[in-house]
């Protein structure tokens, strides 16, 4: 099987979820005519990942101006249910196209924000929600951390999806739970734009047999509103330069990083390569050793079994 894909390197509008939501489907419309079957958008490109933001918490203390911009950040971040749903839903359905899109997520049963990735079907909608189950650094101020209930994986009609956000790709027992559900395309929205990122995502492509999408944010500092200017004065201005990136079972290069710009990434995978690619390794399989090694996630679900 092949499968055509289309990694997103823009910058949100940023804080704003309708203009993000009308960017978003503006790129999903042009992808999707140019013949795409995925297209995945990066981390928390709705509303906006806040580089350089401190949300006024300091050890032992938080400031109203902060509880005020959280508030801000809360009104504009994504629910999927109702009009956020059926927005989304609709767009998928309408392009014929499955989207993967990282999301800062607000639920209706509490006030935590949960950065999220979001998967669509053309056909079956929403297929399920994975959620960071540790944010990293100071992201911990803002986001709340999923269980192994997050740990998601859809056996889809362009193969077997599944993934992790940004650092969660350094944990070796989380990327243990995502090749144990045979994932095929391996999604990995992010926001580090370290040269270092790029060897990362070769080194889960060869470790898991899969096809590993890496996608990023391009945001430079000047692109904030006049807003918040002032709360990233001291940053550099190329603040987010990118680096998304589709990396082959084998570890090699298929597209990118792309570096500096805005643009798109758009590769044809053939499935058929992570066969060939176990003939040599295979991480759930001839290479496991389950005589000595034995993974327990606890919570997470089995493979979601998209209908054909």
């Amino acid at each position: 099987m092949k499968v055509k894909v289309a990694l997103i390197q823009e910058n949100p509008v940023f804080f704003n979820k309708q203009k993000t939501f009308e960017k978003l489907a503006d790129l999903t419309r042009k992808h999707a005519a140019e013949g795409c079957n995925l297209i995945v958008f990066p981390e928390s490109f709705v509303p906006g990942y806040p580089r350089g933001f401190t949300f006024g918490a300091t050890v032992g203390s938080r400031s109203l101006e902060g509880k005020e911009l959280y508030a801000k950040y809360y009104e504009n971040s994504v629910c999927l249910e109702g009009d956020d749903l059926e927005f989304l839903e609709k767009l998928s359905k309408s392009q014929n196209v499955y989207l993967v899109i990282g999301i800062t997520e607000r639920l209706k049963v509490n006030g935590s924000l949960y950065c999220s990735m979001a998967y669509f079907s053309p056909s079956s909608g929403l297929l399920g929600v994975h959620r960071k189950i540790k944010p990293t650094g100071t992201e911990r101020i803002i986001w709340a951390e999923a269980s192994g209930e997050s740990l998601v994986s859809f056996d889809t009609k362009i193969g077997k999806l599944g993934g992790l956000i940004c650092w969660e790709n350094y944990m070796p027992m989380a990327r243990m739970a995502m090749y144990q559900k045979g994932v095929e395309i391996y999604i990995a929205p992010t926001a580090d734009s370290r040269d270092e990122w790029t060897a990362t995502m070769q080194h889960i492509a060869l470790e898991g047999r899969c096809f590993v999408l890496g996608c990023n944010q391009f945001y430079t500092k000047s692109m904030y509103p006049a807003e918040y200017q002032h709360l990233v004065e001291n940053e550099k201005e190329d603040i987010c330069p990118g680096g998304s990136i589709i990396v082959s079972p084998t570890g090699k290069i298929i597209a990118g990083p792309l570096f500096g710009q805005s643009g798109s990434l758009i590769a044809e995978l053939d499935l058929e390569d992570i066969t060939l690619s176990k003939l040599d390794f295979d991480v759930i399989g001839h290479y496991s050793r389950n005589d000595i090694f034995n993974l327990n996630v606890i919570g997470q679900p089995n493979m979601i079994i998209e209908k054909k």
